[in-house]
Formats: C-alpha cells, sequence, structure tokens
C-alpha cells in the first residue's frame, strides 16, 4: 500500500478546486481563495508550493503562467482520509463509524433508498 498523503485541511481547499477546474493557473485558485478564505495570496500560493512537494499537484508552464493538475483523485484521497478516520478514531470497526455517521447526517428521500439498496445488496 502506498505511503498516505497527509493533506492539511487547508490543503484540502486547494486540492478541492483544482479536482473541480484542472487545468488550473495558480492565479485563479489565489482569486477564488481570496474570495472565499480571505486568504492572503502568499498563503495560498504557500499552500500549492507544499503541494507540488507532496507531489499531490502536478505543475507546468504555459507561457508566463503556471498550471496546476491533481496527481492524485479525489476518491483516492478520500479513500485515504476516510481509512485513516476508522483506524484512528474507530478502531477499525467500519460499522461503528457508519452508525456514527447516519446517526448524525441528513439524508434525502433518494439517499435513503440509495442506502437502503447498499444494505440490501450485503445482507445478500
Amino acid at each position: 500500500m502506498k505511503k498516505r498523503l497527509n493533506i492539511s485541511d487547508a490543503e484540502w481547499q486547494v486540492m478541492q478546486i483544482v479536482w473541480e477546474k484542472a487545468p488550473v493557473p495558480a492565479s485563479d485558485i489565489v482569486e477564488r481563495l481570496q474570495r472565499k478564505k480571505h486568504w492572503h495570496a502568499r498563503t495560498t500560493r504557500t499552500l500549492i508550493d507544499r503541494l507540488v512537494r507532496k507531489r499531490a499537484l502536478r505543475i507546468e508552464r504555459e507561457g508566463k503562467r503556471y498550471l496546476f493538475w491533481p496527481r492524485i483523485s479525489k476518491e483516492e484521497c478520500l479513500q485515504k482520509e476516510s481509512t485513516s478516520l476508522l483506524e484512528r478514531v474507530f478502531g477499525e470497526e467500519p460499522g461503528a463509524m457508519l452508525i456514527h455517521l447516519v446517526k448524525q447526517a441528513t439524508f434525502t428521500p433518494g439517499e435513503i433508498q440509495e442506502l437502503q439498496r447498499i444494505l440490501e445488496e450485503k445482507q445478500e
């Protein structure tokens, strides 16, 4: 198994933009996070640099600007983070984690049907 990529909460904000908009120039990431989080441009650029060093982002120069692509998919990051949460907080007991999450969440009727369908498949 690959080493877990540690992405901070702030770095997740950058990754969300890159996953949504790739390829995305640094200036767009900076602008969106200034509007959304009121972060200084240098803060965002530092986060981008960290993600490049962690190999979470791929960088390519296009003229005078730099474009960024994710090197890791959102699904892969979510898998790694949920596995880490399961191990650290729930002692590797997925049932306990799911019960906790279901009790805390509000679901649409469609989501409830999907959960029921998944549980029924598990019983078979």
